[in-house]
């Protein structure tokens, strides 16, 4: 649902110009391990060349959950805030819980308030779960974002038994494997995320 028309309006950046991606935390369950997988990530995008990253937290936004074309004030301020910050993002990576058997419903919600803010934006996923990792969450999302004109980035970054792979410190315990899938979904998304930002800039998007 589209109460902005900020999404596509933005002057044209200059291709060196960092890239801004918006991680979007999509656990609000109580003791939720969530932090600890969003810290780790955004640990790894400091050292990515060109990346500022603003980060989205589910359970702080107090979105309304009941979807209406005309919301309250209080509501209308809230979601004005966040879908300027969406608008403003060049690319997107959520970070996700597996909840029996897809993502979390307050996940949908921050999704399903917005449209043009998505729209010809790469998104790329990392998720954690048990047995699964959190992988038929993402693979639920990658529908939803076709839906809405985004871009869903191939390579993911995946923890299976998360809660058993970081110390008590935050720190992943494999030093090696992890990085490797950050960064190869980080420079994808980067790729992407520049070339869609251009062609943005050059051709408005209309779909």
């Amino acid at each position: 649902m589209d109460l902005t028309t900020a999404g596509n309006t933005a002057t044209a950046p200059t291709e060196t110009a960092p890239l801004k991606v918006a991680v979007i935390l999509a656990s609000n369950r109580e003791g939720r391990f969530a932090p600890v997988v969003a810290d780790w990530f955004r640990s790894r995008t400091a050292g990515h060349p060109g990346i500022e990253t603003d980060l989205l937290d589910v359970a702080a936004l107090d979105l309304p959950t009941a979807l209406s074309r005309r919301p309250g004030p209080e509501d209308r301020a809230v979601l004005a805030e966040v879908s300027g910050r969406l608008a403003a993002a060049d690319a997107f990576v959520v970070i996700t819980p597996e909840y029996n058997h897809s993502y979390p419903a307050p996940l949908k919600n921050l999704i399903d308030w917005h449209f043009t803010e998505w729209q010809a934006k790469p998104v790329a996923f990392v998720s954690y779960g048990g047995i699964s990792g959190g992988l038929r969450a993402v693979e639920h999302l990658r529908q939803v974002f076709a839906e809405l004109h985004a871009v869903s980035i191939r390579d993911t970054v995946s923890f299976h038994n998360a809660g058993a792979l970081f110390d008590d410190e935050g720190r992943h315990r494999d030093p090696v494997g992890p990085d490797a899938a950050a960064k190869s979904l980080l420079d994808q998304l980067v790729w992407w995320g520049r070339a869609l930002r251009g062609a943005r800039a050059a051709h408005p998007y209309g779909g």
